[in-house]
């Protein structure tokens, strides 16, 4: 009878909940490692390459990432959490700013500045970057 309910609740414990993560993984006090003026060498050897660059008023880097979770096995994966961490380049290739996007009330937000960036060039690039990983 032990060695039933054993079995059973071992079969139970790999119908569990699972984390995924695609894309760029934070490194853990990176963001705080990147002053502005910092050079672009400096941010590639702290954050690694990015995901995708852009030409906006300077160059602009760009690390996309996102979180799901699967509660039961064989079940679909929900997404908990996007993010696409922007550094911001002057013509020097210098940092002139960080932020770091994620959804909130359904709103790209910047959890650096905690601003909601609203038209222009910046959410012209961000709103396809943000349906795209909603798809995956």
């Amino acid at each position: 009878m032990l060695a039933a309910v054993t079995l059973i609740g071992a079969a139970l414990a790999g119908c569990t909940g699972e984390q995924f993560q695609k894309g760029y993984i934070l490194p853990p006090g990176a963001l705080e490692q990147i002053p502005i003026g910092a050079s672009q060498d400096q941010v590639l050897i702290v954050m690694g390459t990015p995901s995708t660059v852009a030409t906006l008023d300077g160059e602009v880097f760009y690390y996309i990432s996102q979180r799901s979770e699967r509660m039961v096995a064989f079940m679909n994966q929900k997404v908990v959490d996007q993010r696409v961490i922007a550094i911001y380049f002057d013509k020097n290739r210098r940092v002139r700013r960080l932020a770091n996007y994620g959804l909130q009330d359904g709103k790209i937000f910047d959890f650096i500045s905690r601003t909601t960036p609203t038209s222009g060039q910046e959410m012209s690039y961000l709103t396809p970057l943000f349906k795209l990983l909603s798809f995956n």
